[in-house]
């Protein structure tokens, strides 16, 4: 959040110059709340005794905080690779995250690995909108941003892809009674304090 106000609010600092900031320092608290705020209202609320998935939230959260850094750290102009590294890692932190919150007990596996794997094509589709709406379409990038949106497009849903071989394999362990991998017991030690995992 202070890299963000830093990036809105002060002036002259060209690595954030057309990078819409004012949008992402509205957007940015309210997408990684988002997954944390659905869970306690749909499972917090009704078990308190559910063991919260801290570790997937913060996952869900890292790539927000990667995407920042890496604008403070001026490498989206200095490091020609990175724009695309922070596509796939970005997307499979978001979609193990979420898939070990959304789906990790879907059954059978393929109809996990398939779910988690459209749900971040999905999410790559709507992330592309949203650059295109805020920072695309009136600047200087509209002569590259069809090439580019297709590479981030396959480069996200690949990463998303990654994600729900991850979680499916981390679900299997789980069911088979191994460790439980970031999103702590499962389910058969639900009754564990809820700070735990």
């Amino acid at each position: 959040m202070a890299q963000l106000a830093v990036a809105t609010w002060v002036p002259g600092i060209d690595r954030f110059a057309d990078k819409a900031f004012g949008a992402r320092l509205a957007a940015y608290p309210v997408l990684m709340l988002l997954v944390p705020a659905l869970w306690w209202v749909t499972v917090g609320r009704r078990r308190p005794d559910a063991t919260v998935p801290y570790a997937a939230f913060a996952l869900v959260m890292l790539g927000f905080l990667i995407d920042t850094t890496g604008n403070s750290l001026d490498l989206y102009d200095r490091v020609a690779w990175w724009d695309d590294v922070n596509h796939f890692v970005n997307w499979f932190f978001l979609l193990t995250g979420l898939g070990l919150v959304l789906a990790r007990d879907v059954r059978p596996r393929w109809v996990q690995v398939l779910a988690i794997t459209e749900l971040g094509c999905l999410l790559a589709l709507g992330w592309e909108v949203g650059e295109w709406w805020t920072f695309i379409r009136h600047g200087t990038e509209l002569d590259t941003a069809y090439e580019d949106t297709l590479g981030d497009m396959v480069l996200g849903t690949s990463g998303g892809f990654v994600a729900a071989l991850v979680v499916a394999t981390l679900s299997s362990r789980v069911s088979r009674g191994g460790p439980a991998g970031p999103r702590g017991p499962g389910p058969e030690s639900r009754s564990a304090p809820a700070g735990r995992g």
